[in-house]
């Protein structure tokens, strides 16, 4: 099966087909499209269903799919990666991008129809998405800030409808609980209640003494040690940003002051945060 890979971190394009020419894949990356005109079939994971105007689809790296086009079909895709999430939600605190990492990410929602059923719904999704094309291409003052809050309003609609659909619309894979378990770990961990470990046992039904076990058998790390691993990659992509100065950046990760953050720093990276900055 081919595989496409997308070396961007987020992409929106716009495309025109009477045939569609490419084998069935799937990717690296996530993506949403939009059917702004045309029909056909759309095979995902060996199950066929038909699509039609304003449908929206959400396919994660794992989905393979390919269409089957009867009427000329224009789709719009908007492309992004797991980094793209994680380093939006580094500066952010809104429960509404916590809630779409955590579908795509954590319970991974496989829809064999399309996520939005109202066709009001649809046509805002599809103008907002026409809006966001238009957007990204411009390249104009403000346009990351523009696409950041469009992209958040997108997703948003589009977890509200999957709520709204009820869940016996869509279907959560088990997977392996240590991926899942990771995937909460990666989207939480500047929530400093969420990582406790109580918490976090509750949230997969687990004693507080067995996941601290299960992590550190499969993982090697215990679950401290990837709450840190993890705020130590944030750090790194906050100090070349260069938006925020070193104590801002020990607040924002939850260190008690600068000189912690500072030793914790170095002692994983072996230079100190502003060394890093100036590498």
């Amino acid at each position: 099966m081919q595989r496409i890979v997308n070396f961007r971190t987020f992409n929106v394009f716009s495309i025109e087909k009477d045939v569609w020419d490419i084998d069935y894949h799937n990717h690296n990356f996530y993506e949403i499209i939009l059917i702004e005109q045309g029909e056909g079939i759309h095979h995902l994971n060996q199950v066929k269903f038909n699509y039609k105007k304003n449908d929206v689809f959400l396919l994660t790296p794992s989905d393979a799919h390919s269409f089957e086009i009867h009427q000329k079909t224009k789709f719009i895709y908007i492309k992004y990666t797991e980094q793209f999430l994680l380093d939006a939600l580094t500066l952010e605190n809104n429960k509404n991008w916590k809630e779409a990492l955590q579908l795509t990410l954590y319970q991974k929602p496989l829809l064999y129809e399309s996520i939005i059923k109202d066709e009001k719904e649809a046509e805002n999704l599809l103008q907002l998405a026409k809006i966001l094309e238009i957007e990204f291409q411009s390249k104009n003052t403000y346009s990351n800030e523009i696409l950041k809050n469009l992209y958040a309003t997108v997703m948003t609609i589009i977890v509200r409808n999957l709520y709204k659909n009820g869940s016996e619309k869509w279907v959560t894979l088990e997977g392996e609980k240590i991926e899942k378990i990771l995937s909460y770990i990666n989207i939480y961990t500047l929530d400093n209640d969420k990582m406790k470990i109580e918490n976090l046992a509750k949230q997969f039904l687990m004693s507080k003494n067995y996941i601290s076990l299960y992590v550190k058998k499969n993982t090697g790390f215990s679950i401290q040690n990837h709450i840190i691993q993890n705020k130590i990659t944030i750090a790194e992509r906050l100090l070349k940003q260069g938006k925020l100065n070193i104590n801002e950046i020990s607040s924002h990760l939850g260190f008690n002051d600068a000189s912690h953050f500072h030793k914790i720093f170095k002692k994983y990276k072996n230079v100190s945060p502003s060394e890093w900055r100036s590498k």
